[in-house]
């Protein structure tokens, strides 16, 4: 268990700890009779409820009356047919909440039911970021933010497969409001903990830029139009989930474009919370395509933004005029 000195953010960071433990257990093992498909046909696997359930059960145990407004909830997984994945979840989550009945997983999952104020504290969840990308045995999260007064104010993200700098393992990102942000590898002692920052490239023609692997998630045509207008000359590097976030803040890359393919489409809250914060921590920039801060205050989406541009801060002015020149 990591305990950090900060009394808010150490249960967080031991809630993303402990789900990205049972992702990658269940991703090694990962078998077809292991996921269903929603209304909206995306996967979902065992490890999506079972990473809600421990997550949830740490934050209501720790942080009672907070509430959390999270991806999934229990109603496909009561369905009789679905007994067997019930049951595996229920499994699964032993590993880390030992002795637990299913009754108590499924009340867990659903604790992820709050809904988000404006003023009042909650917490997003996205118990996996980039499901896709996990079935593939690629990268995804676990993303955790407390929110307050319709911003982040501290943020957790569990990437299992991005190695952390030197060694072969995932990686933990973390932030707190006005405190910065900081990375150590997944299943260390908390004095592994190192301050992340941006890169320091100015030029634009030096960007190294990051999309969704997913074509559905944002307009690659576009993106690929308005890197040609700020001449970017590496080609963009396609990455699940908001690990693309972390990627910007420690310096690996500069910018990372999600353009809506759909005018219509809005993005949900728990995609990008805590990875927002981590980069501005690290001293990046987010805001939407027209240059508007994110704002959480609207529910569970950011209904008055329109996509996303998250930079290193630097060529963030730049992107932005690219953007309007290209619409």
């Amino acid at each position: 268990m990591i305990v950090l000195p900060n009394p808010a953010l150490g249960p967080m960071v031991n809630a993303v700890a402990a789900a990205c433990r049972i992702c990658r257990l269940v991703q090694k093992n990962l078998v077809a009779a292991g996921r269903l498909s929603k209304g909206d046909k995306s996967p979902v696997t065992i490890a999506d409820y079972a990473s809600q359930a421990v997550v949830a059960e740490v934050l209501a145990r720790t942080f009672p009356g907070i509430a959390l407004v999270a991806e999934e909830d229990s109603s496909l997984l009561r369905q009789p047919e679905n007994l067997k994945l019930r049951e595996a979840v229920t499994q699964i989550v032993r590993v880390e909440w030992e002795g637990v009945e299913e009754d108590s997983v499924l009340e867990a999952i659903d604790h992820g039911r709050g809904e988000p104020s404006p003023s009042d504290l909650f917490f997003a969840l996205d118990p996996i970021d980039g499901t896709k990308g996990f079935l593939r045995g690629e990268q995804y999260a676990v993303a955790l933010a407390l929110l307050e007064d319709g911003r982040p104010v501290a943020g957790v993200l569990g990437c299992p497969n991005l190695p952390a700098p030197g060694t072969g393992s995932g990686c933990l990102f973390l932030a707190v409001q006005g405190r910065g942000a900081y990375t150590l590898p997944l299943g260390t002692v908390p004095s592994a903990i190192a301050p992340v920052l941006v890169s320091e490239v100015t030029k634009t023609r030096d960007i190294r830029f990051c999309e969704s692997v997913e074509g559905a998630h944002s307009h690659k045509d576009r993106s690929k139009l308005i890197a040609e207008a700020l001449a970017v000359a590496a080609p963009p590097v396609s990455v699940d989930s908001q690990c693309k976030y972390g990627l910007v803040a420690r310096g690996d890359a500069e910018l990372y474009l999600r353009v809506p393919r759909d005018t219509k489409y809005r993005e949900k809250i728990w995609d990008h919370a805590a990875g927002v914060l981590i980069l501005e921590e690290a001293g990046g920039k987010v805001t939407d395509l027209d240059g508007h801060p994110l704002d959480f205050s609207r529910g569970r989406e950011l209904t008055v933004n329109r996509g996303i541009v998250a930079s290193n801060g630097r060529v963030h002015p730049e992107v932005l005029s690219a953007i309007r020149r290209t619409e």
